[in-house]
C-alpha cells in the first residue's frame, strides 16, 4: 500500500446477542481481505468488538455490513489516521467474552451503568467538582498516561478486577466515582459489578479516553493513551506517538525510556534488564550504607510535628468542617472539634487553619496537628538478599513496623526503604507483623506489584515459617484449621469463630524437640489471616516463645510493638517461593535462621 495513502483506524464494541457466529466468521474474514482490511474483530454471544485499519473505502464497506446485522444497526465507531497500515494481519476470532470478565450474571446487552458524555466529564473537572477518576485499565496501559488525580485500580489483567475492587476503600462505596478505560467497552461491565459490590454513584465515561480526547483534547490528562496495536500510544490529538513496547517483556516505554542506557532494541529495557552478580552485589552494599546513613540517628527519633489526615467522604458534603469531623470520629464530639479549629489545630490541604463553620465536600482532604512526638526505637539491621529491575527480596529485622500506623511513622520498613530507594517508592507485596522477623518481597513498581501481588491474593505464593513454641507436640506433622474471626482485640489479636470466622489452614512440621521444654517447628500457612500463626499455635495448646499476645503467663505491655531489647517472638519468615514478573519463572529466597532457631 503506498505511503501517500491515508489509513483510517476504526475502534468499536456493541454488547448485543449474536448468533451463528462460525458463519458470520468466515463471512466478515471473506469480506475484510477482500477490502484489503487488517486488524483484529471478536465475535461472541454477547455481542462485538473491532479494531481495524484500511482505506475509507473498505472501513465504510465493513461499516454497513456489520450495521445489517441484528442489534448492530448503531455501531459507532471512533476513528482516527495513520499513514501507515498499524496491523500485521486480518484475524476474525470467536470469544465467550468480547472483553473477558469471567463474572457470571453481568450482561450490559440488558444493563449497564449510567454514561457521562466527555464533555460532560470535562465541565466537571474544570469546575472541580469533587469526583474519583477510577482507571479500570491495566497498570502497564497506565504507565503511559492518565487523568491527573485519577486512582489506577491496580491489575495486570481485567479478570483481577473484581479482587481489585473488594479492596477499595469502604468510603468510596457512598462517594461519586466516574470510571474510565481506553475506549469504555471494561467500564460496560465494571460498572454493574461495583454496582453489585454495594458502589452507590458509579457513572462511566462514555466512549472512554478516546472518545475525550476527540471531543475535549488533552485537557486534565497527563501523558498520552495506550492502544491495542503498533502504534502502542496516541496523544491527544490521536495521533500516533514515539512510545513502543519491549519486545521481551512487553512493557510500553516512552521516549525518555528508550533513551534510558539499559534499552537495547529487541533485547531489552530498564524494566526487565537483567544485572550481573556482581553488580547487583554492588548495588546491594550500596543500598546497605544508605540504610546505614538514614537510619542513624533513627529517622523517628527527633521531634516533629505530627498531622492525622482526614478525608472528607461524600456522606459529609455540604456539612460544616467540625460537624463533619465529628461524624468521622465518633468518640470526639462537635464541641472539641470547634476548640481544635479555633486552636488553629485543624488544616487545609494548604496547611492553613480553617474555621469550625468551614463548608466542606466529599474528597477534600484536612489535617489534625497532634503535637510533636518522638517514636520509640526500632531494629533496622535490614539485610537485602537480592535486588533486581523488578524486585528487592530482604530480611526484615525485629521489632520493626512495615506500614506507618500508631506510634510509628518515620520508623517503619515503607519510610526507610522510600528514602533508600527514591524517586521510587517500593511496594511490599505482602505484610509482616512488627515483631516477625524474616524475607519480605518488595516489588520496585507500580507495574511489578500487580503481577507480584495477585499472587497473594490467591494463596499461590508457597510461604514457610521457623516458629518456637512452648511444649513439646505429639504429632511429627499436625495442622489447623480453626476459622479466625475478624474482630480486634486487646494489641490487635484475634479469636477463633467457628461460627462467624475466616477460613484458615495452618500446615506444621516438627523439626526438633529440645530440652529446655520448647520445639522447632516449621509452619506453612495456606490462607493468610491476621496472626494466623501465632493464634492457630496458641489454640492447639503449643503458644509461640516470646509472643506477649498469646502466650498465658507473659507479662503484657499496652503496645503490639516490642521494645529492641524485648525478648524475641520466636517467629520467622524463613523461605517464600513465587512466580518472578520478569522471567515468569519460579524463584525461592530465604532468610538466614535467627539465633533462637539455630
Amino acid at each position: 500500500m503506498p505511503d501517500t495513502v491515508s489509513i483510517q483506524n476504526i475502534a468499536a464494541y456493541k454488547f448485543a446477542p449474536m448468533q451463528d457466529l462460525r458463519d458470520l466468521r468466515a463471512c466478515l474474514l471473506a469480506k475484510c481481505k477482500g477490502w484489503n482490511l487488517k486488524g483484529t474483530i471478536l465475535l461472541s454471544p454477547e455481542g462485538i468488538n473491532l479494531f481495524v485499519a484500511g482505506e475509507a473505502s473498505g472501513i465504510e464497506a465493513l461499516l454497513a455490513e456489520l450495521r445489517s446485522l441484528p442489534g448492530l444497526a448503531d455501531l459507532a465507531p471512533k476513528y482516527s489516521e495513520t499513514d501507515h497500515q498499524p496491523f500485521r494481519r486480518m484475524l476474525v476470532r470467536l470469544k465467550k467474552e468480547i472483553i473477558t470478565f469471567g463474572v457470571e450474571g453481568i450482561n450490559p446487552a440488558l444493563r449497564t451503568s449510567p454514561k457521562l458524555q466527555a464533555r460532560e466529564l470535562k465541565q466537571w473537572l474544570d469546575e472541580g467538582r469533587p469526583v474519583t477518576l477510577l482507571d479500570t485499565r491495566n497498570d502497564y496501559e497506565v504507565k503511559l498516561g492518565t487523568f491527573k488525580n485519577a486512582l489506577p485500580i491496580g491489575i495486570d489483567t481485567f479478570r483481577q478486577f473484581p479482587d481489585a475492587v473488594r479492596k477499595l476503600p469502604e468510603e468510596m462505596k457512598d462517594q461519586p466515582v466516574v470510571m474510565f478505560c481506553t475506549g469504555g467497552i471494561r467500564c460496560e461491565k465494571a460498572g454493574p459489578f461495583m454496582e453489585r459490590e454495594g458502589f452507590k454513584h458509579i457513572l462511566q465515561l462514555d466512549g472512554g479516553i478516546l472518545k475525550y480526547f476527540e471531543e475535549c483534547g488533552g485537557e486534565h490528562y497527563d501523558g498520552e493513551c495506550f492502544v491495542f496495536d503498533q502504534r502502542v500510544g496516541v496523544d491527544p490529538a490521536l495521533q500516533e506517538t514515539e512510545s513502543t513496547q519491549c519486545f521481551q517483556c512487553q512493557s510500553p516505554l516512552s521516549p525518555e525510556d528508550q533513551r534510558h542506557e539499559r534499552y537495547v532494541r529487541n533485547e531489552s529495557c530498564p524494566y526487565c534488564f537483567t544485572e550481573p552478580v556482581d553488580k547487583m552485589l554492588e548495588n546491594i552494599a550500596t543500598r546497605h550504607e544508605a540504610i546505614a546513613r538514614i537510619t542513624s540517628p533513627l529517622p523517628g527519633s527527633k521531634p516533629y510535628e505530627n498531622l492525622r489526615p482526614f478525608n472528607i467522604p461524600a456522606a459529609c458534603d455540604g456539612m460544616p468542617l467540625a460537624e463533619a469531623l465529628a461524624r468521622l470520629v465518633v468518640p470526639v464530639g462537635r464541641e472539641a472539634w470547634v476548640t481544635a479549629c479555633e486552636s488553629g489545630r485543624i488544616l487545609n490541604a494548604n496547611h492553613e487553619p480553617v474555621k469550625p463553620e468551614q463548608i466542606v465536600y466529599g474528597g477534600q482532604r484536612y489535617l489534625h496537628k497532634l503535637g510533636e512526638i518522638t517514636e520509640p526505637d526500632v531494629n533496622v539491621s535490614i539485610n537485602i538478599l537480592h535486588e533486581d529491575e523488578a524486585i528487592i527480596v530482604l530480611n526484615k529485622p525485629a521489632p520493626l513496623p512495615v506500614h506507618p500506623g500508631g506510634r510509628f511513622n518515620r520508623n517503619t520498613l515503607r519510610h526507610i526503604l522510600h528514602e533508600v530507594y527514591q524517586p521510587q517508592k517500593p511496594r511490599q507485596a505482602h505484610r509482616l507483623d512488627a515483631n516477625t522477623s524474616g524475607v519480605m518481597v518488595y516489588a520496585r513498581t507500580r507495574h511489578f506489584a500487580g503481577i507480584i501481588q495477585p499472587q497473594f491474593t490467591a494463596g499461590e505464593v508457597a510461604k514457610f515459617y521457623l516458629v518456637r513454641v512452648k511444649g513439646h507436640p505429639d504429632q511429627d506433622a499436625f495442622s489447623c484449621d480453626a476459622p479466625i474471626g475478624n474482630e480486634s482485640g486487646t494489641m490487635g489479636t484475634r479469636e477463633v469463630d467457628d461460627a462467624n470466622g475466616r477460613k484458615s489452614r495452618t500446615e506444621f512440621k516438627v523439626l526438633r524437640r529440645d530440652g529446655d521444654g520448647t520445639a522447632l517447628l516449621e509452619a506453612r500457612p495456606l490462607t493468610g489471616r491476621t496472626n494466623q500463626i501465632r493464634l492457630h499455635l496458641a489454640h492447639l495448646g503449643w503458644p509461640v516463645v516470646g509472643d506477649q499476645a498469646y502466650l498465658s503467663g507473659v507479662q503484657r505491655g499496652d503496645t503490639q510493638t516490642h521494645e529492641p531489647d524485648d525478648a524475641p517472638l520466636c517467629l520467622h519468615s524463613s523461605r517464600i517461593q513465587f512466580v518472578h514478573p520478569l522471567t515468569r519463572q519460579t524463584v525461592e529466597f530465604t532468610a538466614p535462621p535467627p539465633a533462637w532457631a539455630v
